[in-house]
């Protein structure tokens, strides 16, 4: 299972973070959110092993843009949490893997989902809001049994260490992984490493 921790934006957090069995780390590029990467440079993610993919979190960005915080900040993978065309996705896709993301309230909203099929490497699907970006809530899991999709995807929306068993509970063929963040969180973009820590072993001891 993909674990993916997202919104970090201070060095010495990431250095923590660092010493987790994580599969992806998330730097929001978008200056409206409470995450967003502000003073974090590409220096202070040298240290982060390569078994930790650099994951950028965009949102309507330009493409230039994008290009530019590749170079930058080393990037492996892009996320686009806005309203972004399959078409952009795909222009993206040719040169490095891209989540797009979705917001879901019931099960029509994965209808949204069907134009993307091939043009992107993972599917996210999140807590339908009014803003862009993450809620901090659930939906109903439940729902996810409506995906018909071939595009894998990673579960985001509120989850935090209480959700070990209803995660093991989902056995959707798609399902590849979870999006981690404001619930495992002291402050916006601060991650409570010890809490991560708990959650992940908890899940690991599950799965065996």
């Amino acid at each position: 299972m993909i674990i993916k921790v997202c919104g970090m934006k201070y060095p010495d957090n990431i250095k923590e973070l660092n010493k987790l069995p994580i599969d992806l780390m998330g730097m929001i590029f978008y200056d409206k959110s409470s995450r967003y990467i502000n003073g974090l440079t590409g220096y202070d993610l040298f240290e982060v092993p390569q078994r930790i993919k650099l994951t950028g979190v965009f949102v309507n960005a330009d493409i230039n843009y994008i290009a530019e915080k590749i170079v930058q900040y080393g990037l492996d993978i892009i996320q686009l949490h806005g309203n972004e065309s399959p078409a952009f996705c795909n222009e993206l896709n040719k040169t490095m893997p891209v989540i797009k993301a979705f917001s879901i309230a019931d099960a029509s909203d994965f209808e949204q989902a069907k134009q993307y099929e091939g043009v992107a490497d993972y599917f996210l699907f999140d807590t339908k809001t009014t803003q862009y970006g993450g809620s901090g809530q659930k939906f109903d899991w439940s729902i996810l049994a409506e995906y018909k999709g071939n595009t894998p995807f990673l579960l985001s929306g509120g989850i935090s260490i209480d959700d070990v068993e209803a995660i093991k509970e989902i056995k959707h063929p798609r399902f590849a992984g979870i999006d981690l963040n404001s619930r495992f969180e002291t402050e916006p973009g601060l991650k409570d490493i010890e809490l991560l820590q708990q959650f992940i072993k908890a899940l690991n001891d599950e799965q065996d």
